[in-house]
């Protein structure tokens, strides 16, 4: 098997990436500096060349406040991007993993979002994903597109990262308390989406940790696996006024993981202590 990892500097890039390698899978590693996706001819001299059998496309415009202001900007990578992956994938056969997210959803149901629930996305980041997402669809013979959300691990910026860097400069924290949704650590992410790979169940899947949470819960859990000595506060939404709204409620049902029998992720509170862990942030009473 050959893979072609797009945005392989990013968050989950780098995680792919690594699990690819280490499992001596043939694998071309693609940052935007690498191939820019907004270019189909950039897009074909690098797919062409190397004759991916899979080609996993995590690149993304992923500044979900800026989009708003750089609706072009968003559109154009994360729509037109991915249709030129998609069309050049289709020209030389290989399969799309397209990774989306829970923003294509509008937030306002009261119960776990199934992969054929109706996408209402409320921002410019979560339209131009599921214009993505339209382009796999109508254009790819076979795929897989993974709807994900609230994504941490060692690579990058996340919001665990940013409430133990502020544990360290502040006594108290406010976090918000009426958003909920289910955090996903890249390493479970990064393997459920190399098992998926060498399957043939293609089709819509949502992919986060088990389990779900608000922002304030996931903050309190943080602090407790770490041993941080600050309060976290619990604040509604409108405390924290944001260019893009955010979901109310974004918790993604894994029906299609039930229905083909595949290994579920573990929950997320197991995740989370598995990275602080890794981070080397665990206190000695956890």
């Amino acid at each position: 098997m050959k893979v072609l990892v797009t945005g392989a500097n990013g968050q989950l890039g780098q995680e792919v990436v690594k699990l690819l390698q280490k499992n001596n899978i043939q694998c071309l590693p693609c940052s935007k500096e690498d191939m820019d996706i907004t270019s189909k001819q950039s897009v074909q001299d690098k797919v062409i060349t190397f004759q991916p059998n899979v080609i996993i496309h995590t690149a993304a415009y992923t500044h979900v406040d800026l989009a708003e202001t750089n609706k072009d900007k968003a559109f154009s990578v994360n729509g037109l991007g991915t249709r030129n992956v998609a069309e050049v994938a289709e020209e030389i056969g290989a399969v799309v993993c397209y990774i989306s997210t829970d923003y294509v959803f509008d937030g306002q149901s009261r119960v776990p979002y199934s992969e054929d629930s109706q996408p209402n996305p409320m921002t410019i980041y979560g339209k131009a994903k599921y214009e993505g997402e339209q382009y796999v669809r109508s254009i790819c013979s076979h795929y897989f597109i993974l709807r994900t959300s609230w994504v941490f691990g060692s690579n990058g910026q996340n919001f665990v990262k940013t409430i133990l860097k502020l544990s360290k400069e502040k006594s108290s924290i406010q976090v918000v308390s009426d958003q909920f949704g289910s955090p996903t650590y890249t390493v479970d992410l990064a393997a459920f989406i190399y098992n998926l790979i060498q399957t043939n169940l293609y089709g819509v899947y949502h992919v986060t940790n088990s389990g779900d949470c608000s922002w304030y819960d996931f903050a309190k859990s943080i602090v407790r696996i770490s041993g941080r000595d600050v309060t976290i506060e619990p604040v509604d939404t409108q405390s924290f006024p944001r260019p893009a709204p955010r979901p109310k409620y974004s918790v993604l049902k894994h029906a299609n993981i039930q229905a083909n029998n595949l290994p579920d992720l573990q929950h997320w509170q197991e995740a989370l202590h598995a990275f602080l862990n890794e981070m080397g942030e665990v206190s000695n009473g956890e």
